[in-house]
């Protein structure tokens, strides 16, 4: 759904409407609400400390997961990012990523706990319901200040779903704002500051890009704005509508980069920095490619950018 990955802008608008967990439907990644449950199932994450507000800390989680021998991932039901199958299975371009790194940090079992988008980050910080954030969550300022960030696993332009021919010619969100065109985009989704941010002064908030694609087929939004390979992927097959050109979001005059990675408590930093050691190989030597273009993803996705460069210094995720 969303990410300023580079986003030097909070795209994480607090709309926090709730999204369905995966069930024949694509989802969207993005925001914060707090979801609650679970509270007896913490496992080995449930005598984890909290920090003081944004400080970081190193602790003891990798330890604790290698005697647990498993790790807890939280997703939500967002095709191609992370979704439970048909099959009942954790995959998506995260989830798969962590079934490679996590059994070569001595973790071999990698679980996955469902959640709405909003409720990622207080079911990591606040809850505790899992261990890390496993839901090509875009890297952004605000989420850095409460979550430490990977590297970023991918980097993405945003893309519009229109009506076959595109008749409006849409191309970028200052096409939507200047012929006074609807748009809708997803809950929490980054594209919703993006678009304002270029001057469209309302976005129809919806569900996810399912509910963006019908919106779009009955002619009561012009576009629905997502990243280009969830509405590609929307789209496949589909009739009566289209995916536009992929295209680089500016806000104020720089770009609002849709990077996406794994967020975990401020209190694991050893965690975090084990994890993007093997991420960097995977990096390096092809394998990430190779894990996550079955999802779509392609060279073009792929990325060199650091956590550092994405999270402002003071903030907890670059630290």
């Amino acid at each position: 759904m969303a990410p300023p990955l580079g986003n030097n802008y909070g795209k994480d608008r607090q709309a926090q409407g709730l999204r369905t967990p995966w069930a024949g439907r694509a989802l969207r990644r993005r925001s914060l609400l707090a979801g609650a449950a679970a509270l007896g199932t913490l496992g080995v994450t449930a005598c984890s400390r909290v920090p003081e507000p944004g400080k970081v800390e190193g602790g003891d989680l990798l330890d604790r997961l290698r005697d647990a021998g498993t790790v807890r991932i939280g997703v939500a039901g967002e095709v191609p990012f992370g979704y439970i199958d048909e099959n009942g299975d954790v995959t998506g371009e995260a989830p798969e990523i962590a079934k490679v790194i996590f059994p070569r940090l001595g973790i071999p079992k990698v679980k996955a706990v469902p959640t709405e988008f909003g409720a990622l980050i207080p079911g990591l910080t606040q809850a505790q319901q899992f261990d890390v954030v496993s839901a090509g969550m875009y890297i952004n300022p605000d989420r850095c200040e409460q979550v430490l960030f990977s590297d970023p696993d991918y980097l993405m332009l945003d893309s519009f779903i229109v009506k076959a021919g595109n008749p409006h010619g849409i191309k970028t969100y200052e096409d939507i704002a200047k012929k006074g065109l609807k748009l809708a985009s997803g809950t929490a989704y980054a594209e919703i500051d993006y678009a304002k941010a270029n001057g469209v002064k309302e976005v129809m908030v919806l569900p996810d890009q399912v509910a963006g694609l019908d919106a779009v087929r009955q002619g009561r939004v012009d576009a629905f704005a997502g990243t280009n390979v969830t509405v590609k992927e929307v789209v496949k097959g589909k009739s009566g509508v289209e995916a536009t050109e992929p295209f680089q979001p500016i806000v104020d005059g720089e770009p609002a980069y849709g990077a996406g990675g794994f967020a975990f408590r401020l209190s694991e930093k050893n965690l975090r920095d084990a994890f993007n050691e093997e991420l960097l190989k995977m990096k390096e030597s092809g394998e990430l490619l190779r894990v996550v273009k079955p999802f779509g993803f392609t060279q073009d996705e792929m990325t060199d950018l650091t956590v550092e460069k994405l999270c402002p210094p003071a903030a907890g995720g670059g630290a």
